[in-house]
């Protein structure tokens, strides 16, 4: 679906527009007027208790969301179509058409209609005004949020030759910013996961922008290139932090600034104005993180599956967390897992701390469990988007935060007591006891959701609140009381006050009494029915008023005590980001803690050298998989690759290794395994091993299952050489390469000869640390002349003509594939296997070079059709009946293929035997009826 941009407010509407407007009515025209403001956006326009669509937007709507299209008015001689969503339930409507990929125009009733009739007369058209602009970026709304996922919200922006992204998650407020390559563009976008990304449309006309951004679809948004001008968003940036320069903030280069300030402006222009609490922008850089390519991403599942959940990925697995800013959080390490080993170990020692002191540990989690979002509540309270509720949870939630700093304090440990991870923890925590106080002091328990709906304040918060609420909520009590002061003046017992939204209170009689209140002082006739007569006094107008003043009163008293909380919120923002983010890091750390303690995972030994030692390895999503399945134990495997330069580290092994082996050994869990033991340690995790020693992996690369790219044009075989041909143009010596099957998508010689050349390639020229995994046994006659390459295998038995999968790497190579015997397993037809046999022998006997006719003269399709020969009877001087009839069983036996015979078959060929050798004519005996069915035989 091809976006247009959001109009940025100095542009103006062109001629067309003003035609269009001409000869609508004043309503239709307000709405023409807003939608020409907000081009490519939905526009809900507020009227009463609907949001209301019309045109071309009422058309998408309806069959988005499977709403009835209905028509109002006409517009130049046409009917205007017309769909529309209650207010009430607008949210569930926005997710819907926010994952459709639309942006829609939120357009207001900005003042009273009672007040625009007063003012303006009756038919007066009330203003409007859009409020917010909803984009896939910049939603803060838990209902349409995941709240284990970022939102991130990313730009992109070029300024003297050298690009940049910022990216930031509204609903959290975080914010950074990296400079890149055009080469890392892909693999950055792959990490952040834009949900909208933001890039000037000049910069869309650069073909490589345009094809490294193509695969976002609707998450782009093109706008304006005068929103990425340098100097304007530098300035921009500084007017919004209340700084002089960015050099605080790291930011290095004039597309960086770019980037930051054309981000602040797309939240202010979506917000109309408002905007949320935005962390300072940190600075990455593209060094500081292990870089990972989109392909790798994909193949390794670090966070998603290829099939795109989360269940099943190895965040799905690692993720223990108990609250939404700890998932998040550990969501964005396993993406960018660090490259710097002194900051790995500081979350290592966080780990390690949590590890070996379990009551803490627990502690710890059991306050966390049930921690409100800080983060996302906070963002909607700076936005005006909040409730009661958020008010609520940051009481809550800053009330717990002082729970957990005062355990980590405990027994007179100080700062210094605890890990560096730790400690600047609980540094952020800071003390906001107060805060907390007043908010839960303030906040009911369970607040409504919506401040308009009051009685959210608590009890004993405002008395003069409360007085207004007794008398609201008391009122019946005055009413009743009232009603047996005029039963007891007027003897009438069976007089009533009442209710209703036309007269408001009253009293009523029957007709019978109506006399004795009409002759008296103080009562005035208001209505007479058929069998009631109804009246009013002035002490019951007096008390009317009072109690509706009072209900008006209370209400706009919660209204402003919850717009002065807001403010003391707002006001303290800083402070609650950081104890959010604090909390973040204790959750992550304490789950990592009680991941490495139920699945028996060690600390793995981090430096700068180019060790990749692991004893004991195992794949951690298989292993669990596995164990829970009951399928057994997994089988650990070592796997201990050197430095470039071809110096031993470790216990000595090289540094490529050439794994060989079966089918279904195996080989890729073996890869991915190591891969993804460099992604968790690097992340600060323990992993899953007996002992492991990595130098710094500084780029993955991996490449590993076939897929095709057809909306691209691309086969299977293309999209692994474009594949390989990354990995080889960008691996250098600090990287790890895991490569399965290259070659294995074309003809044999050709793909030994590409496999070949890899090999070599990365022992050469990449020099890194690899595993690659083949068919081609051939390759393993490399490791007589390179001396950094290996030749290991996965070990299999055979037993009684069977394979046993050992799962055990071995040094070695193996010499055959068996492949016809995982065939076998898969279910492929005996005939089919034993064909394949055949084949594969006449092959290995050297007979595979001889005339295509010859082996294509007995090919399956022919030998399922040719039968074979009966043998000749043998020469007798005189025909014995017998004997023939003997032979001629014989042939017909030889003949049968025992595995083409269904169970009833053979049934009834057992029968029919029986008779031939009783002598008995077809249909006598038993199973006489198969004689048909066995007669071709």
């Amino acid at each position: 679906m091809t976006r247009s941009r959001q109009r940025t407010p100095d542009e103006r509407p062109d001629a067309a527009a003003d035609d269009e407007i001409a000869g609508a009515t004043p309503m239709m025209a307000q709405y023409l007027a807003v939608k020409r403001e907000h081009p490519g956006c939905l526009l809900f326009y507020r009227m009463g208790d609907f949001y209301e669509l019309f045109f071309d937007d009422a058309i998408e709507a309806a069959r988005t969301l499977d709403i009835t299209l209905t028509r109002r008015g006409q517009h130049k001689g046409e009917d205007i179509p017309m769909a529309g969503v209650p207010v009430h339930a607008a949210e569930h409507y926005l997710s819907r058409l926010i994952r459709a990929g639309h942006r829609v125009a939120i357009c207001e009733q900005t003042e009273d209609p009672a007040e625009a009739r007063r003012q303006r007369g009756y038919k007066a058209l009330v203003r409007r005004e859009v409020v917010r602009v909803v984009t896939p970026g910049t939603i803060v709304e838990d209902t349409l949020l995941d709240a284990r996922r970022s939102n991130n919200l990313v730009a992109l922006a070029r300024a003297d030759n050298r690009l940049a992204l910022a990216w930031v998650d509204v609903s959290t407020g975080e914010f950074a910013v990296t400079g890149i390559e055009m080469a890392a563009l892909a693999a950055e976008l792959a990490r952040l996961e834009p949900c909208e990304l933001v890039v000037a449309d000049r910069l869309l006309e650069r073909p490589e922008i345009a094809a490294a951004l193509a695969e976002l679809g609707p998450a782009l948004t093109p706008q304006p290139t005068a929103l990425f001008d340098p100097g304007a968003a530098t300035k921009r940036v500084m007017e919004h932090y209340g700084v002089g320069a960015l050099d605080a903030f790291g930011i290095e280069s004039r597309a960086e600034a770019a980037a930051c300030g054309a981000l602040i402006d797309y939240v202010t222009l979506t917000q109309k104005g408002r905007v949320p609490h935005l962390s300072p922008p940190r600075r990455e850089g593209v060094e500081t993180v292990m870089a990972i390519d989109p392909a790798t991403r994909r193949s390794l599942e670090i966070v998603q599956t290829m099939a795109g959940e989360r269940r099943g990925s190895l965040l799905g697995l690692m993720d223990l967390t108990v609250t939404g800013g700890g998932a998040r959080l550990l969501a964005r390490r396993l993406s960018a897992p660090l490259t710097d080993p002194e900051a790995i170990g500081a979350r290592l020692d966080a780990v390690a701390h949590l590890l070996d002191d379990d009551l803490l540990s627990e502690e710890l989690r059991d306050l966390l469990g049930g921690m409100p979002d800080l983060e996302r509540a906070l963002q909607r309270l700076s936005l005006g988007r909040g409730g009661p509720r958020d008010l609520r949870a940051i009481g809550d939630g800053l009330f717990r935060a002082g729970e957990i700093r005062d355990r980590l304090l405990e027994d007179g440990k100080g700062f210094g007591d605890l890990p560096e991870e730790l400690g600047r923890g609980l540094a952020a925590l800071g003390s906001h006891g107060a805060l907390a106080h007043r908010l839960r002091t303030a906040i009911e328990a369970e607040p409504p959701l919506l401040a308009r709906d009051g009685g959210f304040i608590a009890r004993q918060f405002d008395p003069a609140l409360d007085e207004l609420r007794s008398l609201a909520t008391e009122g019946r009590r005055h009413i009743a009381a009232l009603e047996g002061e005029c039963r007891r003046d007027t003897g009438i017992t069976s007089l009533k006050v009442k209710h209703n939204n036309v007269l408001g209170f009253f009293i009523e009689v029957t007709p019978a009494h109506a006399d004795k209140l009409a002759g008296r002082d103080g009562f005035i006739h208001r209505q007479t029915l058929a069998n009631a007569v109804r009246f009013t006094t002035v002490e019951l107008g007096e008390l009317e008023t009072r109690l509706t003043r009072a209900a008006d009163q209370a209400l706009a008293a919660e209204l402003q005590a919850f717009e002065q909380l807001t403010a003391e919120v707002v006001a303290a923002a800083d402070g609650i980001a950081a104890a959010a983010a604090a909390l973040a890091v204790i959750d992550v750390s304490a789950a990592l803690a009680e991941l490495a303690r139920a699945r028996n995972y060690v600390r793995p030994d981090i430096d700068r050298s180019t060790a990749f030692a692991i004893e004991g390895g195992r794949h951690p999503v298989v292993e669990a998989f596995v164990e829970a399945s009951g399928g057994g134990r997994f089988v650990a495997n070592d796997c201990d690759l050197g430095g470039p330069d071809g110096q031993p580290v470790g216990d000595g092994g090289p540094g490529l290794w050439l794994l060989t082996g079966p089918n279904m050994a195996g080989k890729s869990t073996f890869l991915r395994q190591n891969a993804l033991i460099a992604v968790m340690a690097q992340a600060g995790s323990f992993v899953p091993a007996t002992r492991a020693r990595i130098g710094v992996v500084d780029r993955l690369f991996s490449r590993v299952g076939a897929a095709d790219d057809l909306a691209r044009g691309r086969s299977t075989f293309m999209v692994e050489m474009v594949e390989t041909a990354t990995i080889l143009n960008h691996a250098g010596p600090r990287a790890l390469v895991i490569l399965d099957e290259i070659g294995r998508g074309t003809s044999t010689w050709d793909g030994l000869s590409i496999a070949w050349a890899v090999v070599e390639h990365l022992h050469d020229v990449n020099r890194c640390r690899g595993l690659f995994a083949t068919h081609y046994h051939e390759l393993t006659a490399l490791s007589a002349r390179l001396d950094r390459l290996s030749c290991h295998t996965m070990r299999i038995k055979e037993w009684q003509g069977e394979v046993v999968f050992l799962h055990e790497v071995a040094a070695g190579a193996a010499d055959r594939s068996y492949g016809i015997h995982v065939a076998r397993l898969a279910g492929l037809p005996k005939r089919v296997i034993r064909r394949a046999e055949a084949v594969l022998g006449q092959i290995e006997r050297g007979e595979a070079g001889s005339p295509a006719a010859k082996l294509a003269d007995d090919l399956p399709l022919f030998a399922s059709l040719r039968l074979p020969e009966p043998p000749p009877a043998p020469a007798a001087p005189e025909p014995d009946p017998e004997a023939e009839a003997a032979l001629a069983l014989q042939a017909r036996l030889a003949a049968l293929d025992p595995d083409d015979l269904t169970p009833r078959a053979a049934l009834e060929l057992v029968y029919r035997l029986r008779r031939e050798a009783r002598g008995e004519a077809p249909g006598e005996g038993d199973g006489a009826e198969g004689d048909q069915a066995v007669g071709s035989l």
